[in-house]
C-alpha cells in the first residue's frame, strides 16, 4: 500500500492511496481459507470445498469486503500516524473505475482537519453575575399569578360560544388516512383553548363551539413530531363538545395550598421564594453565558474548516428564513442564500463550538446517562399521550440523541470555565435582569 499527499493547504488535506492487486488477492485468499471449514457445497463434504470453487462462488463478494476493509484500514492508519482529526466525514473516491481483479486499486482521500485549539487563560475572563434578591412583594405577586394559573372553571350559560382561554370538555377521536391511531382518542378531556397543549392549529378550531356541537378538526402533525409514524401526517379529529366553561380565579386559601402540595400558606410562599431564586439564577446564568462567549471570542483565534463554517451559515440562514416565514412548515421553498452576516455569525459559533469541545475533551467532561434520561423526560412532556412513541423514536434516532446531549455538554463546560473565571456579583432589580435577558434575543 502506498499513500501520497496531494493537497496540504490550510486545513485541507488530500491523499492518493494505491493498494496493490496482490495485497487484495492475499486478503481474499485469507478470508476464504478462514471461512472454508464452515462452507458446504453440493458434491463436497463440509469444509472440503476446493479453493478454486470457493473463489468462483464467493470471490466477488469477499473481494468487495476485502477492498472496503483495506481502504478503511488505510484511512485509520493514516489518521493515527498523522494525528489529523477530520472535521467531517472524509470523501473517499475510487479513481480507476475500470478496475478488474488483479489490478491495483487507486483511491483518493480528501478532508478538512480540525485545527489545533489552545485554551486561553480563563483567569483573564472577567464576568458579572447578576443577582436579584427576592422580597415579600415578589412572592406575593407570584402567589397571585399562581392563583390565576390555578384557576377553576364554571359552566358558561347554555348556548354560549367558547372563547380563547375557556375550557372545553371534549370527546375526540383522531384518524390518519381514515384510520384511528394509538393515543389519538379521549373522553371528557378538559382542554383550555390557547394553552397550546395540543397539536398546532387544533385549539383554534374549537373557538366558537357550543356545548353539544360536533366539530371536525383538521390538523397536520409537525415534521419533527416525536412519534415517527405520525410526523408530517395530515390528521382529522372528530370532536364532541360536552361542556364550555369560563375561567374563574382561584382563591388564595387552604384549598389552593393543598392543590400545590404545601402544608400551609407560609410553606407555599417558601416554595415560591425558592422557585423565584432559581428562576432569577437561571436568567442570570443566560446573561453571564453570553458575556462569557463574548470574552472568549476576543481571546481565541484559529483557522476554521471552511466547510463547517459554510454548513453552519446555511443552517442559520435557513432558520432565520423560517422565522420570517412562519406559515411555511416544510422545506418546499426557494433556495436560501447565505449573506456575509450569516457567515460572520457562523464563524463565531464554529470557533466557540470547537473551543468548548476541546476544553470538554481535555477535562474529560461527559454527559451521564441520568442527565440524558432527565432531558428525555422533560422533552417527552411536550407530547402528552404520545410519550411511549417519543421514547421509542428517541432510542432509534442517534441524531436526536446528539441534539439532546450537546446542550447538556455545553452547559457543563460553561460551568467549568466559570469556576476559573474572574466573576463578580452585581445586585440588580428583576426589571434590569429581564431587560438584560430581552437584549439577548436581539443579539448573538
Amino acid at each position: 500500500m502506498q499513500v501520497t499527499e496531494t493537497l496540504n493547504e490550510g486545513l485541507k488535506r488530500g491523499y492518493s492511496i494505491s493498494i496493490s492487486g496482490q495485497e487484495l488477492a492475499d486478503k481474499v485468499d485469507a478470508k476464504l481459507r478462514e471461512a472454508q471449514p464452515t462452507i458446504e457445497m453440493k458434491g463436497f463434504r463440509k469444509g472440503k470445498v476446493p479453493m478454486a470453487m470457493l473463489k468462483k462462488q464467493h470471490g466477488d463478494s469477499v473481494m468487495g469486503e476485502a477492498m472496503q476493509e483495506t481502504v478503511d484500514g488505510a484511512m485509520n492508519d493514516h489518521f493515527e500516524k498523522s494525528g489529523d482529526r477530520p472535521a467531517m466525514q472524509p470523501d473517499v473516491q475510487m479513481t480507476n473505475q475500470e478496475w478488474k481483479p488483479g489490478d491495483d486499486v487507486e483511491v483518493t482521500l480528501t478532508y478538512e482537519c480540525l485545527p489545533e485549539v489552545t485554551a486561553p487563560d480563563f483567569g483573564k475572563v472577567k464576568l458579572e453575575k447578576l443577582v436579584v434578591k427576592v422580597d415579600d412583594a415578589d412572592v406575593d405577586e407570584a402567589l397571585n399569578n399562581l392563583a390565576e394559573t390555578a384557576q377553576n372553571f364554571d359552566d358558561r350559560k347554555k348556548g354560549a360560544k367558547a372563547k380563547d382561554g375557556d375550557q372545553v370538555v371534549i370527546n375526540f377521536l383522531g384518524k390518519v388516512d381514515d384510520v384511528a391511531f394509538e393515543g389519538g382518542a379521549g373522553e371528557d378531556y378538559p382542554l383550555v383553548l390557547g394553552s397550546n397543549s395540543f397539536i398546532p392549529g387544533f385549539e383554534e378550531q374549537l373557538v366558537g363551539a357550543k356545548a353539544g356541537d360536533d366539530v371536525v378538526v383538521n390538523v397536520k402533525f409537525p415534521d419533527e413530531y416525536g412519534a415517527e409514524n405520525l410526523a408530517g401526517k395530515d390528521a382529522v379529529f372528530e370532536c364532541t363538545v360536552n361542556a364550555v366553561k369560563k375561567p374563574v380565579a382561584a382563591e388564595i386559601d387552604d384549598e389552593l395550598v393543598k392543590k400545590f402540595g404545601a402544608e400551609s400558606l407560609e410553606d407555599l410562599k417558601g416554595q415560591i421564594s425558592e422557585r423565584l431564586v432559581a428562576e432569577y439564577a437561571g436568567a442570570a446564568r443566560m446573561v453571564m453565558k453570553r458575556s462569557m462567549m463574548d470574552e472568549l471570542d476576543k481571546l481565541v483565534d484559529f483557522e476554521l474548516p471552511p466547510t463547517l463554517v459554510d454548513q453552519e451559515a446555511g443552517q442559520i440562514a435557513h432558520q432565520l428564513w423560517h422565522e420570517e416565514n412562519p406559515d411555511v412548515q416544510g422545506h418546499d421553498h426557494p433556495e436560501i442564500e447565505t449573506t456575509d452576516e450569516h457567515k460572520t455569525l457562523a464563524t463565531r459559533r464554529v470557533r466557540l463550538g470547537l473551543l468548548l469541545a476541546e476544553i470538554g475533551k481535555i477535562q474529560e467532561i461527559t454527559v451521564t446517562e441520568q442527565e440524558m434520561q432527565n432531558a428525555a423526560m422533560n422533552q417527552a412532556r411536550q407530547y402528552p399521550g404520545q410519550e411511549r412513541e417519543f421514547f421509542e423514536f428517541l432510542s432509534k434516532n442517534e441524531q436526536m440523541q446528539q441534539q439532546m446531549r450537546a446542550p447538556i455538554f455545553e452547559d457543563k463546560v460553561i460551568d467549568y470555565i466559570a469556576e476559573l473565571s474572574d466573576v463578580t456579583d452585581k445586585e440588580v432589580s428583576k426589571e434590569d435582569l429581564q431587560k438584560s435577558v430581552e437584549e439577548l434575543e436581539t443579539t448573538e
